[in-house]
Parts: C-alpha cells; structure tokens; sequence
C-alpha cells in the first residue's frame, strides 16, 4: 500500500470511531501522545484512551495534507473536521510523526491543538 493511502486508511479508522480498528495500526508496547497529554503506552491502553475520546466528539473527517516518509518513519501534516457534540464543526491543523516497527506504529506522536474542538 503505498503511503498517501495508508494514511487514509488510519484517517478512515478514527473517522469510523472504532477505537480496535485504530488500534490494528500500533505494536502492542505502543507510545502514544495526543497533544500535551501525557503518553499513553501499550495498545490496549491506547485502545481505551482513543475509545475515550471518541466519546467527546461526535465525529471527525481527516484529510492528508502532506507527508514525508523515511525507512523508520512518516510524518503527516493534515487537517481534521472536528463535529463537537453539540453539531457545530471545527477544523483544525495536526502533524503527527510515526516511528515504524515494520509496517506498524511503535510511536504515535500527534501535534494539535484541540482547542477549538471544546471552546
């Protein structure tokens, strides 16, 4: 699969709010940073951290901006379109780095600023 498209896919599996199908992308000794949060490590915590979530918003559209791709890592610099909870629609800006293990995350980096999402 080539790069554009997997990021897609990943997009797709946080757009679908099912927090298993997400998880499917990571190693199970994950890292995971969701902004200035503190880390969350290993994909069943991550799995219940992202299912968390998910319940705060009532949806999402993710699109690839951007992307860079070296042997152990990709970066991809996109845009969201946040549904709040009460159905207005916020979009926001987010890079996230990933460190590869294979062909899976071993460290999910994302870099937002969710502000507007609960303004």
């Amino acid at each position: 699969m080539k790069t554009k498209e997997w990021l897609e896919s990943i997009g797709k599996s946080i757009d679908s709010m099912d927090a298993n199908r997400f998880a499917d992308f990571l190693t199970e000794d994950c890292t995971f940073r969701f902004g200035n949060q503190p880390d969350v490590i290993g994909k069943k915590e991550v799995t219940e951290y992202v299912a968390a979530f998910f319940k705060m918003i009532g949806g999402s559209e993710h699109k690839v901006v951007d992307y860079w791709k070296r042997e152990d890592s990709v970066v991809w610099q996109g845009e969201v379109l946040y549904t709040r909870l009460d159905g207005k629609k916020v979009n926001v800006n987010f890079t996230n780095i990933f460190m590869m293990n294979g062909k899976l995350i071993k460290d999910y980096l994302i870099y937002i600023d969710n502000t507007p999402l609960f303004a």
